[in-house]
Order: structure tokens, then sequence, then C-alpha cells
């Protein structure tokens, strides 16, 4: 069936999704709990949205639309919270984190909803490879066109997103050398990657999206894994590159520095995106995944090299009035610790290997780090 229409909705409002993994208390590996934990959390007001996610060691909780940063910030703390507090009744840790560092892929069960029976049935061991944990932020597009108008200007920004909420450098049971390895689950899906360049509406849909389906290999928007995405029914973009980070505080900080940085881009003070800008936009992204922080990206518009790090530092001072504008300084306070001085959550968890030398102490450190917020 087609597309269907773009439901435009106020410029740069922001709703934020955070999947959190389910940890047992006794030995630090996952737990398949999400049928016990839902179940307790239905019965009262959730002070948002929270679902299931592809296996029964995981859930997802969703804020509401916002516009500030101190609204947002609070209902994610709330949200932290009822789930943390329904986890103690049922003596379930919730952790943050883009992946356990030693769950067992193989021993995850699928959750028990058509859709992800589906997805199981057709990736195979992939869908149970997917019990990773991303922050996926949606920013509102008052039109389709600029919608994709801003999902291209983007495209040389991913690399910060990427590298500020890394918190997945552990998997298999080993430290993998990667801040992000959890974007390596997601590339193994044939959707993953980069959407094509295409910058009015009526092509995307009636043209691009109208092909993809012809073809049997899409059906929704669902179907697509892109870094980036159009949400025509709640009239967004989606960012999907960000592990999940250790704290609501970050997570908080990620969205309205997107936020800040749509504003940015709207302005038109920068050269339109055209196709040729990602040409460096794989390696960019490898180096955010690889290195994070430290990593090497090239601007596509000069080709210079420079470091992320810097080239974060550098794009929190051109997005001081922005901030200003949108009652967000808090949140650029907070990238800006972590890009100038204290790093992101890779960092800390290697930290943390190092002081308790065990992959649980790890895990103990980001069920810590969500119950105790910044630190």
């Amino acid at each position: 069936m087609p597309l269907g229409p773009f439901k435009t909705s106020k410029s740069l409002t922001l709703g934020v999704e955070l999947e959190l993994q389910l940890v047992n208390s006794y030995d630090m590996d996952l737990s398949s709990s999400a049928n016990d934990l839902l179940e307790l959390l239905q019965r009262k007001p959730f002070p948002g949205v929270v679902t299931p996610e592809m296996t029964q060691s995981m859930i997802e909780v969703a804020t509401d639309v916002q516009t500030e940063y101190g609204p947002l910030l609070a209902q994610l703390q709330h949200m932290r919270d009822t789930v943390l507090h329904a986890g103690d009744r049922l003596n379930i840790e919730i952790a943050g984190g883009g992946t356990h560092p030693f769950q067992r892929w193989f021993e995850q069960r699928i959750f028990s909803k058509p859709r992800f029976q589906e997805l199981s049935g057709l990736y195979g061991y992939l869908a149970k490879q997917f019990t990773v944990f991303g922050q996926h932020v949606h920013v509102g597009c008052a039109s389709p066109d600029e919608a994709l108008f801003l999902l291209h200007a983007l495209n040389r920004y991913v690399p910060h997103f990427i590298a500020l909420s890394a918190s997945s450098p552990f998997s298999q049971g080993v430290d993998t050398l990667f801040d992000s390895s959890r974007l390596n689950s997601v590339f193994a899906f044939p959707l993953s990657g980069r959407a094509p360049f295409v910058l009015r509406w009526e092509e995307f849909a009636d043209v691009y999206f109208a092909k993809m389906e012809a073809t049997g290999v899409v059906k929704s928007m669902k179907d697509f894994y892109w870094d980036i995405r159009p949400k025509p029914e709640y009239g967004t973009i989606e960012l999907r590159v960000c592990d999940t980070p250790l704290t609501v505080e970050r997570a908080a900080a990620l969205a309205c520095y997107l936020q800040a940085l749509c504003r940015h881009l709207l302005g038109r003070s920068e050269p339109p995106p055209e196709e040729d800008d990602y040409l460096v936009y794989t390696y960019n992204r490898f180096q955010a995944c690889r290195f994070g922080l430290d990593g090497q990206m090239v601007k596509p518009k000069t080709q210079e090299r420079i470091s992320i790090r810097e080239d974060i530092l550098a794009t929190l001072r051109l997005l001081q009035p922005h901030a200003v504008a949108l009652h967000a300084l808090p949140a650029l306070d907070e990238i800006e610790r972590a890009a100038g001085r204290d790093g992101n959550h890779a960092s800390f968890l290697r930290r943390r290997y190092a002081e308790s030398g065990s992959v649980q102490g790890v895990v103990r450190a980001s069920v810590d780090a969500l119950r105790a917020g910044p630190g």
C-alpha cells in the first residue's frame, strides 16, 4: 500500500526512546523477564510508554512529545525511577549500555509478538543477536521536505552522536576494541546504513518507496534500519545511531544537542546537503564506532581531517545561541563535559573493568550508573 501522508508536527519537538537491559541480580547475566516486568508496570499508569522489544531480556521506554530540556529530563528520570522500582519488586536489575558484556545470543528468547516472530523467521540468528540496546531520538518537522532536508544535512554530524553515546565496548565476554560494538549488529541487516539521497517527499514516497514496496522487500518504514529515517506517521525524523547511555541525564543531553543542531541547520547557514557528502560517510561512521571521541573524521565539504572530539567542541560553540533559545544550555554543558573531560561511557566501562577485573563488574557498574545518575 502507498506510504501515506507525512503527518506534520511542530518543528523541533522531541521524543526519546530508550532500550533497557533486564539483568539477573545474582550473576549479572541478562534475565528473560520482560513479561513479568511489563505485567507489573501495567498495573499503574506509566509516565510515558513502555513496550516489549525483540527479546525477553529487554524493554523500551518512550517519552511524550517534549519541547525543552528540563521537562524532557524530568520525564526520563520519572520513567527510570518507575522501572527501577518495579524491577526491585521482581529482583530484576535494570541497566543502560549498548550491549550486555557477556550474554550469549543463542540463549535469548524472542518476545511473543507477531512482528518479532516474523522478523525472527526472516532474519534467523540475527534476530537474537539483535539483543542490543539503543537510544532513538525523534525530531518534529513542519513539513516532509524539511524532514528530508534535516535527515541529509545531519549526515556529517552522525559521528558525533555515535562517539558521544558509545557504551558498548564489550561483547561475548571480551573487549571488542570498539567504543560502539552495538552498531556492528545493526549493520548486519540488509536495509541498514544511510537513506537514499532524496530531498522531495513526493519523490521519496511516490517513486523510491513505491519501487521498494513493489519488490516485496519492504511493507512499511519499519523495515528500514537506516541511521536516520523519516517517520511519516509521527511527522518526525528518527536518529537511530546512539547506544543507550548509562544515565538518562546523558540521554536527555544527546537529544537536546540534536535539537539545537537541527535549529542551526534549519537556519540554512551551512551549504546544502548533496550526494557527494556521503563519500566519507561510512569512513566517518567507522571511526566513531571504533575509536569514539578519539576517532578522526573527514568534513565532507572541505575534505579537512579533524578529530571527532575537536569537531564536537567546535560545534558546541556554534550552537550556544540556539541552546539559549531552546533553554538547553545544561544539555550542552553535559555534552562538553563528555567530549572535553570525562569521555564517553565506553571509557567509563573500560575503567570499571580495569578496577573489577571482570565483565560482571562492568554490568554492576552499568546498573549502579542508571540508578545513581551522573558521576
